[in-house]
């Protein structure tokens, strides 16, 4: 060989072996993503405690955490726009979205958050180095004046509404479900899953029980129309952009979640109907999922439940390994939204729709115990009779936000 001559080695065993677990997280992340109410930091503690027990190595069981995560991030939409019961990182689109599917057009709806979450990661990864090294600069200040920002963000919320009932609304839905966030965020979950906390039961109940208990008696999801996506290539492309973006804050921020973003990216967003919600939901939804992992990279901190519990089974952060899972995970998560989410449609559709809804009732229930014990089911509860008020008031859903903005202003 001569000298300054590259040696490319390869080991097929090992690569077979790599992507069987792959494959593995992405089944795991296909079933979690499908199942109402199970938001991605619940799978992922699932995750983490039953990962020890999995023969293999490491840095293979992290490939197929990484995968599931990012798998769980395009397919969470399908209960949301079938069921109108969203994983906590899509209850900012889930009333715009389950509108597009009782109009007819959830076929649509599900091809432009696979565009949204596929657009993403291809945005995401060659914007990471860049960003990672802005936001190391601009952390410092960003973290002093985020009350001041998240407090800009609930104030849009509210003041963007069309009319001044909707106004009402907003302000009434914002400070109830803030003074709920307070009162019930740090409350211990003491469910018999090692995976609880509190989110659970409040997103549940705030964003999946409402819409589920305004079903009942109704018409279902009716037949749904072609897969044709009706809005433009750019507008896609740039909305998809403006979720990556806000994506990017969380992956770098502690204590912001995607929800958030996904609520200030709704902000920034023309309002042209429920089809831009979509889109820049399901960005931020994804583009998180990359960006934490260059933030766990560079700045030695997770900063999502997936990367947490990445951390906890010692996987080594080989990034080209890492990013491969991720383009392996998008690739058939971006084909999946659209042949089981299809499915998913017809299949609700076809069912007595009062059955469906107590059906899927009883199963948050059985969630959120699993999860969070009785005090959880309680706080179910309350969240329910909070989320109908968007409702009464013709007011956004996304006010209900409140849950996670008033105790991040408040501090």
């Amino acid at each position: 060989m001569l000298p300054g001559d590259i040696a490319v080695v390869t080991d097929p065993q090992a690569s077979v072996l790599a992507v069987g677990f792959v494959l593995g997280g992405i089944a795991l992340g296909t079933v979690s993503g499908l199942v109402p109410g199970l938001h991605a930091n619940n799978f992922a503690l699932l995750l983490a405690a039953f990962a020890p027990a999995v023969p293999g190595p490491a840095r293979y069981v992290g490939m197929a955490m990484l995968a599931a995560g990012v798998v769980h991030t395009f397919l969470d939409v399908v209960p949301a726009l079938a069921l109108g019961v969203p994983d906590p990182a899509m209850a900012a689109t889930a009333l715009p979205g389950h509108r597009l599917v009782l109009q007819g057009q959830g076929r649509e709806a599900l091809r432009l958050s696979a565009l949204g979450s596929g657009l993403a990661v291809a945005f995401a990864v060659p914007l990471a180095i860049p960003v990672t090294a802005g936001m190391e600069q601009a952390y410092p200040t960003i973290r002093e004046h985020l009350s001041v920002l998240l407090a800009v963000v609930a104030a849009l919320l509210v003041l963007t509404e069309r009319t001044w009932r909707a106004r009402a609304g907003g302000t009434i839905a914002l400070a109830a479900s803030g003074v709920l966030g307070m009162a019930t965020l740090d409350l211990p979950a003491k469910g018999f899953l090692p995976a609880g906390d509190m989110l659970a039961p409040l997103f549940a109940g705030l964003f999946g029980a409402p819409v589920l208990v305004e079903a009942l008696g109704g018409e279902g999801v009716p037949p749904q129309a072609g897969p044709e996506v009706t809005t433009t290539r750019g507008f896609v492309a740039a909305v998809a952009l403006v979720g990556t973006l806000a994506g990017a804050i969380v992956g770098y921020l502690p204590g912001i979640s995607s929800a958030i973003a996904a609520t200030a990216a709704l902000v920034v967003v023309p309002s042209r109907g429920p089809r831009p919600f979509v889109i820049a939901t399901s960005g931020v939804n994804t583009a998180n999922t990359v960006f934490a992992l260059f933030a766990l990279v560079a700045l030695g901190t997770p900063r999502t439940g997936v990367l947490v519990a990445f951390e906890d089974t010692g996987a080594p952060l080989v990034l080209p390994m890492l990013l491969c899972s991720v383009a392996i995970a998008a690739a058939v998560g971006f084909v999946l939204v659209v042949t089981v989410g299809d499915r998913y449609l017809a299949a609700v559709g076809r069912v007595n729709n009062t059955w469906l809804c107590v059906g899927v009732l009883g199963l948050l229930c059985l969630l959120v115990t699993a999860l969070a014990g009785p005090l959880g089911l309680a706080v179910f509860g309350v969240s329910a009779v909070i989320g109908l008020v968007p409702a009464r008031f013709g007011s956004r859903r996304a006010t209900l936000m409140g849950v996670l903005l008033v105790p991040l202003i408040v501090g």
